[in-house]
């Protein structure tokens, strides 16, 4: 993997890439962003250019740790025996040697003071990189001894070169509607491209839509199924349905194909524009954000859900 070649977060990449020519590169660092953003393969570039690797393939002195399996947390057992026993080893290759350690926001309290000093002073060549989603859970004294690095979503046009380069089969049509949909988390778009429940879930919000006007409770109350059936994904499944709604009040306004984000559906999307008026449109957006504003506070699902639905039908 070429460091430079990963696209988005050019401010970040720059800043380490100068501080890594200059030999002024420090020995701890956190990045920080949300799940699918690139912390990995920021971290993996930064390994593979420390190390001097021009291949993104298994290192002796590149090692990554990961929360053991059946476990909820890095406990300090793990911490000792396992990842600050790998860093005072040797490096095998060279002088230098990179630890990655993932989701370190959910190493406990204990852990991370007892990680303290190691992060301080370890030992000459090691560099170590802990990854998290959110800084919250992280101690300030670890925070404090670390270089921070924030990713931020990528823009529209980086997107958009990210899926060309990964999807070269893409359609114009098929990017757009994915560039969307991610909202700048390139992990994101890889899900729902890769992943067929995706493709079910915008399959099944339209029909949710078209469903809408039939006033048949007992029928149209079934969906509540399908909405539990991807509860963990509710933030992409609402995010899609109101690119869906947004699809129709453009086209209801401009009458415009081109100005269309999900215009492989657009069938769809103009059979529901001739169902729905303005106001009823705006009706959906308040009761959907009001279902995220729920499940954000962590609302039962199964209530917050099947009230989304009867609100719907009221319409």
């Amino acid at each position: 993997m070429n460091f430079e070649k990963i696209i988005g977060h050019e401010n970040i990449k720059n800043q380490i890439n100068t501080s890594i020519i200059s030999g002024m590169f420090s020995h701890a660092h956190l990045i920080v962003g949300e799940d699918g953003i690139g912390k990995s393969l920021i971290a993996r570039g930064i390994g593979l250019k420390l190390l001097g690797k021009p291949y993104d393939r298994e290192y002796a002195d590149l090692i990554e740790f990961k929360v053991p399996d059946n476990k909820q947390t890095i406990g300090i057992k793990y911490l000792v025996e396992e990842i600050i026993d790998e860093i005072n080893k040797k490096p095998y290759e060279g002088n230098r040697k990179v630890i990655i350690i993932y989701e370190a926001n959910k190493m406990t309290v204990d852990a991370q003071n007892a990680f303290l000093k190691t992060i301080e002073e370890p030992p000459q060549g090691v560099f170590i990189i802990l990854l998290c989603e959110k800084l919250e859970n992280i101690l300030e004294t670890i925070k404090s001894r670390c270089q921070i690095h924030k990713l931020q979503r990528l823009t529209l046009d980086e997107m958009e070169k990210f899926l060309k380069i990964k999807y070269s089969n893409l359609s114009i049509n098929e990017i757009k509607a994915v560039t969307a949909f991610s909202d700048g988390i390139p992990g994101r778009a890889e899900r729902f491209i890769e992943d067929e429940s995706f493709k079910e879930i915008r399959n099944t919000l339209l029909s949710i839509l078209l469903s809408m006007n039939n006033k048949k409770p007992r029928e149209f109350l079934k969906y509540e199924d399908f909405f539990l059936k991807y509860k963990n994904n509710w933030q992409e499944t609402l995010t899609w349905l109101l690119s869906f709604i947004r699809d129709i009040l453009v086209y209801k306004e401009t009458g415009k194909e081109e100005l269309i984000i999900n215009l492989d559906k657009i069938n769809e999307l103009k059979e529901l524009a001739s169902l729905f008026s303005f106001s009823s449109l705006n009706d959906i957006i308040e009761i959907v954000n009001k279902t995220r504003q729920k499940l954000e506070r962590n609302v039962n699902p199964s209530l917050t859900f099947s009230t989304m639905l009867l609100n719907f039908l009221d319409i």
